[in-house]
């Protein structure tokens, strides 16, 4: 059976395409250094347009404006620049009320796309660029320690690692946060305060990694200005282990948080990139792959939701359970040595 695959690696390579929503301008070069907060590329995502009447501008008739025209298509006018004329004794013309590029120019009328904030998409690692998309896409390459997680709040940064999580079941309260943290990427456990998310916004860190968060603080996570990603998910859960010791024995290393949305399709999640040097050669990790007895996996479900195991059994063909659904199961040893039986839909692969 198919299954999807989590990355919680002390070493792997790494490597990551970047790709732009519609077609912009790639900024950096093959072979060279990034850091995770670098803006590699950059796109028009809201065009405005503006569209002038030339001939009324100028006072005369569509069929002879357009010999007094100034601008064609394609050509970058700047604010105040003229775009028909002069005309007549009093040197009448009409200039471009703010700057952008030319769409169309005619029949007496002339469409601007008007000059705005271009749309920068972020390294999200830091790494060397390896390979670029002209005008869509760069890939990175690195080598390091790799945290996945399953949601994030779609913001970048970059910063030292400050460990406040004590245990894998550790709450995260106001009081635990203090101006010795400033400008550090902050490893808690659960939170199910917004006024958290506040004191973490106003000191400022540079990004808030968490086991889990009440689901009612989606909202205020979304617009905070510093990347909060959850490794484990909603509700009350513990830091899985593996993530919990990876995390607690690289403290006080640099690590990037890209905390971009989960999108199945696009093949990219939250993750936390620990730069580490790797010895030999590092294998690149997989995205999916077939489940298999000795596999490490997690629990995404309830009664053992968040748990992690091995499996050691796999049961053929089609078996029901409990409560009655028919699915493909297999044995999980827990950590704690208990053996269940759990449906394979609700398990992925940890490695």
């Amino acid at each position: 059976m198919l299954a999807e695959v989590t990355h919680i690696l002390p070493v792997t390579l790494i490597r990551r395409e970047r790709m732009l929503p519609i077609p912009g301008r790639v900024l950096v070069r093959k072979g060279q250094k990034v850091s995770a907060t670098d803006v590699i590329a950059e796109a028009n995502l809201n065009p405005e347009h503006l569209l002038l009447d030339i001939a009324r501008g100028l006072g005369l008739p569509e069929d002879k404006a357009d010999r007094y025209l100034q601008c064609k298509d394609g050509m970058q006018v700047a604010q105040g620049d003229i775009l028909a004329g002069p005309v007549g004794w009093a040197k009448r013309v009409v200039r471009s009320p703010r700057g952008g590029r030319v769409i169309l120019a005619g029949d007496g009328k002339v469409l601007i796309e008007l000059d705005s904030p271009p749309f920068e998409m972020k390294a999200g690692i830091p790494g060397t660029v390896i390979e670029l998309r002209e005008n869509r896409s760069v890939t990175i390459e690195t080598s390091g320690a790799l945290i996945q997680g399953v949601w994030g709040n779609g913001q970048i940064d970059y910063g030292l690692m400050f460990v406040l999580v004590r245990s894998p079941d550790d709450t995260l309260t106001t009081d635990r946060l203090d101006v010795s943290m400033r400008g550090s990427l902050v490893i808690g456990g659960y939170c199910g305060d917004a006024e958290v998310l506040r004191a973490a916004d106003s000191l400022p860190l540079r990004g808030l990694v968490l086991a889990s968060m009440d689901a009612a603080l989606v909202s205020e996570a979304a617009r905070m200005r510093f990347p909060i990603m959850l490794i484990d998910g909603f509700g009350k859960l513990p830091m899985n282990t593996a993530a919990f010791k990876l995390l607690t024995t690289n403290e006080r290393r640099e690590a990037a948080l890209n905390a971009e949305n989960w999108d199945r399709f696009k093949g990219v999640r939250p993750e936390v990139v620990i730069p580490l040097p790797a010895s030999g050669e590092p294998k690149t990790p997989r995205e999916v792959g077939y489940f298999e007895a000795g596999q490490q996996v997690r629990i995404l479900r309830a009664p053992h939701k968040g748990k992690i195991g091995t499996l050691v059994a796999l049961h053929p063909g089609i078996n029901r359970l409990s409560n009655g659904v028919q699915t493909k199961t297999g044995v999980v040893q827990l950590e704690s040595g208990d053996e269940v039986v759990i449906s394979l839909v609700n398990c992925e692969i940890l490695e």
